[in-house]
């Protein structure tokens, strides 16, 4: 089973270098006390801080490992990912089978895409005490390419039992969606990295194209995982913590470690994703025509 790696999340000033492929931590109010982690039992940096200084040697070493490193804004808020051209030893083969791809193939992984996001928020409705059974009609009824739109139709009315009939997804608007907006980033990063251990590139999609996205392959396999995201979410917004704090995103972070369901097996997210990434490369390589996706319970 892949390892579990470690999540960084630096909030504070701080200097981040490398030596002996090691991560050094040196806080800038007692230079002298500094602390290292190895580089390969880290999975994600995220640089939330805008006094933290990292050198580029370390930068080279963390994408070089595959670690991915996320970059907040004077906000708080993700702004940018820094992400290696390089993935596995079989890199060359797998990205040519990724370009081979032909429409009919990619029409029918978007359709299990689709098929599992739904089915999941349908669990996650079921799980907090409401109507899965109203997603029934969209998850049992996706055509290939998802050419009449279910995964959107599914999402108005998933969100409006989840968090109410007045609830409007928008990334532009403040408390649950500003939440919504972060937990969804980290997920982001994480399957992006998992695509690239995998020897895919993330920046060609299989339904999403957009030139100004840099991660559309990472966008169409995160799908399936983002009610897990929204289950956290919903806790939160409960508790009626819709204030994006220190101690919310921590929360939000935990998505990586949460339990994903895959046929008998259960794996934390991070490594759920590390599954369903390899089952892509396998699907462009034509070993298997199924995708390993999770199951919500």
């Amino acid at each position: 089973m892949p390892m579990l790696k470690r999540t960084l999340v630096f909030s504070n000033p701080i200097s981040l270098s490398l030596k002996n492929c090691q991560l050094v931590l040196a806080f800038k109010d007692d230079p002298d006390n500094k602390m290292t982690i190895p580089i390969e039992d880290i999975g994600v940096v995220i640089i939330e801080n805008q006094q933290v200084s990292i050198t580029i040697p370390l930068m080279n070493a963390l994408v070089e490992g595959n670690v991915q490193v996320v970059v907040c804004n004077d906000r708080g808020m993700p702004s940018a990912m820094l992400q290696s051209f390089e993935g596995n030893n079989l890199q060359g083969e797998n990205l040519r089978n990724q370009m081979d791809v032909g429409e009919v193939m990619k029409k029918q992984l978007w359709k299990q895409i689709v098929e599992a996001k739904i089915r999941n928020q349908a669990a996650l409705l079921d799980k907090l005490g409401q109507d899965g059974n109203i997603l029934k009609q969209y998850y049992q009824n996706v055509k290939s390419g998802d050419t009449d739109n279910k995964e959107g139709i599914a999402a108005r009315r998933y969100f409006s039992e989840l968090f109410g009939e007045s609830f409007l997804r928008d990334r532009t608007l403040p408390g649950i969606n500003v939440l919504l907006n972060y937990g969804y980033t980290i997920l982001r990063a994480a399957t992006a990295r998992a695509l690239v251990s995998s020897g895919l590139l993330p920046a060609i999609g299989i339904f999403h194209h957009n030139r100004s996205n840099a991660f559309p392959l990472a966008d169409d396999m995160m799908e399936p995982y983002r009610p897990y995201v929204d289950e956290i979410v919903y806790d939160l917004a409960m508790q009626g913590k819709l204030e994006l704090t220190k101690d919310v995103k921590a929360e939000l972070i935990q998505v990586l470690y949460a339990d994903t369901l895959f046929s008998k097996v259960t794996r934390p997210l991070s490594v759920g994703l590390t599954l369903t990434s390899s089952s892509l490369s396998k699907c462009f390589a034509k070993e298997q025509s199924k995708l390993s996706l999770p199951i919500l319970r």
